[in-house]
């Protein structure tokens, strides 16, 4: 028996998912999938469910460009509701905020609950970005030319990227080093997802250098 048989989907044939940021396990948002959205999730990496209000298929992000890259499906004791761990393009919910859950209840009030600005998950979400582009290449895009001419050409870029992070260096600039440290972190990020790997191999590997 596949697994397709143990989900317990509703008499609507769903099954509701929560959305989950598998970097920092934010509960981003909460959806449904019957089997078409997940197999197409599962072929495609991107997360897709259904759309209850419009009665189609919805790959999240397919408008705003905030595709979520799904890393894995979790299913709970009962089989009949879901988790899926991503790595978010950018905010969840279409207002912009980072999660659908940005508000509280407090008294007899809804208020929204402050947003730290926090930009430190950027590697994360470049990654996603990365590896969308790498599944489901877009037409003029720059990381899917650099998959295209292959790792000579990514590898040259890592290079020649590194060589000018120095030469800021050398300068004493902090506006140059900014800028070039960023064109390097890209070409690393693109040269890890042509290795199959994410930020999550550095990060491990630091870890035990600590």
């Amino acid at each position: 028996m596949g697994f397709m048989e143990q989900l317990k989907f509703n008499s609507d044939g769903l099954i509701p998912a929560i959305v989950q940021d598998a970097s920092t396990n934010q509960i981003l948002m909460q959806a449904y999938m019957n089997k078409d959205t997940i197999q197409k999730t599962l072929e495609s990496g991107r997360a897709t469910f259904w759309s209850r209000s419009r009665g189609e298929v919805w790959v999240k992000g397919e408008t705003s460009g905030h595709y979520m890259m799904v890393k894995e499906i979790l299913v709970d004791c009962d089989a009949d509701s879901l988790i899926i761990m991503c790595e978010p393009a950018g905010p969840a919910c279409h207002t912009g905020h980072k999660t659908c859950f940005y508000r509280k209840i407090e008294g007899d009030s809804l208020v929204d609950v402050k947003e730290e600005p926090n930009s430190r998950d950027i590697l994360e979400r470049l990654m996603a970005v990365t590896e969308d582009r790498k599944k489901n290449p877009k037409e003029g895009s720059y990381t899917n030319y650099l998959f295209n001419k292959g790792e000579d050409k990514i590898l040259k870029k890592v290079g020649e990227e590194a060589a000018e992070v120095v030469i800021a260096g050398k300068n004493r600039s902090k506006e140059e080093i900014s800028y070039e440290t960023a064109d390097l972190l890209y070409h690393l990020t693109v040269m890890l997802a042509d290795n199959g790997m994410t930020w999550d191999d550095i990060y491990n590997e630091l870890e035990k250098r600590r």
